[in-house]
C-alpha cells in the first residue's frame, strides 16, 4: 500500500482541475477506500511536492484541507497520518447540517426549499444530474 497521486494537466480545450484539489480528492479517496488505512503515515509536503513536480504550497494546501475534512492529522515532528476518517466526516458534516438547518430556519426557509437547495448542491458538488 502505496500513495498513487497522479496530476492530470489537461488537454487542449478541457481544464484539469486546480492540482491542489487533484491532491485532495485523490488522498480522500485512497483514505475512503483504505488503500491508504487509518495512520498510513503520509510524505512530508515538500517531499510529496518534489515528487509530483508541484510547489510545496500546494500540497501544503492541499493537507489544510484534508486535515480541515478530518481525513488527516499532523503530529507535529512525527509526521502527518491518515486519520480515522469516518467518525471525523461523520461529525463535521452532522455540524455542517445542524447550522445549515439552523441558517435556513432563521431565513423563514420551507423545510423542502431548504432540502431541495441541499439536493441542488449535491449534484453540482458531485457532477451528477439526479
Amino acid at each position: 500500500m502505496t500513495l498513487k497521486i497522479v496530476i492530470d494537466e489537461g488537454t487542449e480545450g478541457r481544464a484539469a482541475a486546480a492540482p491542489y484539489e487533484q491532491v485532495r480528492a485523490q488522498i480522500a479517496a485512497q483514505a475512503r477506500s483504505g488503500s491508504l488505512p487509518v495512520g498510513y503515515k503520509l510524505p512530508t509536503v515538500r517531499g510529496l511536492a518534489e515528487g509530483l513536480g508541484l510547489a510545496a504550497n500546494t500540497v501544503a494546501k492541499a493537507y489544510r484541507a484534508l486535515e480541515e475534512d478530518g481525513v488527516i492529522e499532523t503530529r507535529g515532528r512525527n509526521g502527518t497520518f491518515v486519520a480515522a476518517a469516518g467518525d471525523a466526516a461523520a461529525k463535521a458534516a452532522a455540524s455542517a447540517a445542524q447550522a445549515y438547518a439552523e441558517r435556513v430556519r432563521r431565513l423563514g426557509l420551507a423545510e423542502e426549499d431548504a432540502a431541495s437547495a441541499v439536493r441542488d448542491a449535491l449534484r453540482a458538488a458531485y457532477g451528477s444530474a439526479g
